[in-house]
């Protein structure tokens, strides 16, 4: 395929992060493009295929982000050169790629993007946004040699672009109806494109609340590769105390403190860890765990004298994790007897069933159409809450900043339905400081 972007518009030689993305953005002809056969030779020339340190890969519906992060918390924790990749990102691009729990600089991003601009046209491919930004992600762990890679696939996982790396542990976190015009209309057929990471030989976490999908089970056998299940090889309990909890496989047993994200998604990054070969400590796992934090996952904040939780959940499955932690938290914290929501979703996700769950839990819904594309129009957000109580606003900035104001104190706010919902409302704070 020829270079769709004209050699004047190369920034090789530009030192703004922004005109990189901005770059990545139009060098291929599509945002999505499935399938491996363009990034692997530019992958191949920049030499990241076969990484000189232990590779945790993670797919699946919801829970990739608390599982990877986690993951990544815990190793490095033990003391471990730890190299996170996860997308997407809720307010800055950085946030994508983290060293020793850290956002990369900016620099650190264009010199790989440069080397990756480089490879690209020795082959004379073009690469999507995705493709390019992940791979500059394997430079960067690449030179800074790490010990561990752990790995977010974006979409999928069989063709997804971080799938050509195989990895030494592969997890897959549940399976859920998301991305189906990319992965198919089918728990199994969704499920055979997750089972793409597996690899022969090597073990298999699955940490899905469903029963396995056959695809993953098919996998695995064909794979020789030996496979865990939550609930049949692994298991979570909570105490009675409210501050931990017991991780059960076979032959271990660990009282473990609880963190912040969701207890199934710290289950299974747990599981993964003591699968993986590598020497972490009892002491390392629990530490990790209370490290482990993630913007915009069930995330609690003080903000002018309010709660605030944000969260990004935006499919049933999703959603039905922040039902979960909120009735947890409104237990704990009995001050608080009416949610208020700012709410705003994506067109083709499933409002309807989001709103299901969570209207006998909303008090009032303040709404507002999100400004990026795809976002839906406040007409198709009005015909979801249908019988709820509504406020309408122009932005999601003006919908928070009257939650804020107008909030009670037996009253918390949930900003929910979307990360760009959550994005919108960093930015908006951002200019008020």
């Amino acid at each position: 395929m020829n270079d769709t972007a004209p050699l004047s518009n190369t920034p090789s030689n530009i030192d703004d992060l922004q005109t990189w993305l901005n770059y990545w953005g139009h060098v291929h002809v599509t945002g999505i493009d499935l399938g491996l056969e363009r990034v692997i030779p530019v992958a191949e020339q920049l030499g990241v295929m076969r990484p000189n340190a232990k590779v945790i890969t993670v797919a699946g519906t919801n829970g990739k982000g608390s599982t990877t992060t986690t993951l990544a918390a815990i190793l490095n924790a033990q003391g471990l050169n730890v190299g996170l990749y996860q997308s997407p990102h809720i307010y800055r691009f950085n946030e994508r790629v983290k060293l020793l729990g850290k956002e990369v600089s900016d620099q650190t991003l264009i010199d790989a993007f440069v080397q990756v601009d480089q490879a690209r046209r020795f082959c004379n491919l073009t690469l999507s946004f995705f493709e390019a930004t992940t791979l500059a992600a394997f430079v960067i762990f690449k030179q800074q040699q790490c010990d561990v890679w752990v790995l977010e696939v974006g979409l999928g996982g069989r063709l997804d672009v971080v799938n050509v790396i195989d990895p030494d542990v592969a997890v897959i976190t549940n399976i859920g109806l998301d991305h189906t015009d990319w992965l198919g209309d089918t728990i199994e057929k969704i499920a055979f494109e997750k089972a793409g990471i597996i690899r022969s030989n090597i073990p298999v976490i699955f940490g899905g609340q469903q029963d396995i999908p056959q695809a993953i089970q098919n996998k695995a056998d064909e794979s020789q590769a030996t496979l865990y299940a939550i609930h049949r090889d692994y298991f979570y309990k909570d105490s009675e105390d409210g501050q931990t909890w017991n991780f059960a496989s076979s032959g271990t047993t660990l009282k473990l403190p609880l963190g912040t994200l969701a207890l199934e998604n710290i289950s299974t990054a747990v599981a993964a860890i003591l699968v993986s070969g590598l020497n972490i400590s009892q002491q390392a796992i629990a530490q990790g765990i209370v490290n482990a934090k993630l913007q915009g996952r069930f995330e609690v904040r003080q903000i002018q004298n309010k709660t605030v939780i944000f969260d990004a959940g935006h499919n049933p499955h999703g959603v039905d994790f922040l039902l979960k932690q909120l009735r947890k938290f409104l237990e704990y914290n009995k001050q608080y007897t009416e949610v208020i929501a700012v709410f705003s979703m994506l067109a083709d996700k499933d409002i309807q069933s989001v709103v299901e769950s969570l209207k006998n839990t909303v008090k009032m819904w303040k709404i507002a159409p999100m400004t990026v594309p795809r976002a839906a129009p406040l007409q198709q957000l009005e015909t979801a809450l249908v019988g709820e109580a509504v406020q309408q606003f122009n932005n999601v900035q003006a919908a928070f900043q009257s939650a804020i104001e107008e909030t009670k104190n037996n009253q918390l706010i949930l900003v929910c339905g979307s990360f760009h919902t959550l994005e919108a409302v960093w930015e908006y704070l951002e200019e008020c400081q």
